[in-house]
């Protein structure tokens, strides 16, 4: 999973680079509508860090923030599209950064999936 002690990622484009530290407290699956929009997909799969440890290494300015709701912010690459992070204004000391966004990829379980109400009926039964 990278450098020890650290998760790294980056936007297709390569404009924007992070690192965060570990360790994940869990990793999710969100099927909300929300995310479904956002990702273009079933769901936005996340790992759950201290936003203390999310450090923007490179493209900063590239980064752009979208308030989907009142309890929380999207952030994604400004050129390319990548979603890179969904932050809670409720729980300002955690950010859940997009596991489809790491190098190398996430090897660690996904344990939780948050919004079962809104799974699409088209996804594959386990």
């Amino acid at each position: 999973m990278g450098e020890a002690g650290y998760l790294h990622g980056s936007c297709l484009c390569g404009g924007i680079r992070y690192r965060a530290a570990l360790p994940v407290a869990y990793a999710s699956h969100c099927y909300c509508t929300m995310c479904q929009k956002q990702h273009g997909a079933a769901a936005g799969s996340y790992a759950n860090v201290a936003s203390a440890g999310f450090v923007i290494e490179q493209g900063a300015a590239l980064v752009t923030e979208y308030a989907s709701s009142d309890e929380g912010r999207r952030g994604f690459c400004s050129v390319c599209g990548s979603t890179l992070f969904w932050r809670s204004t409720e729980a300002e000391d955690r950010i859940a950064i997009t596991l489809g966004t790491l190098e190398p990829a996430y090897t660690g379980p996904v344990d939780h999936e948050l919004h079962l109400d809104t799974k699409p009926v088209w996804l594959p039964v386990k």
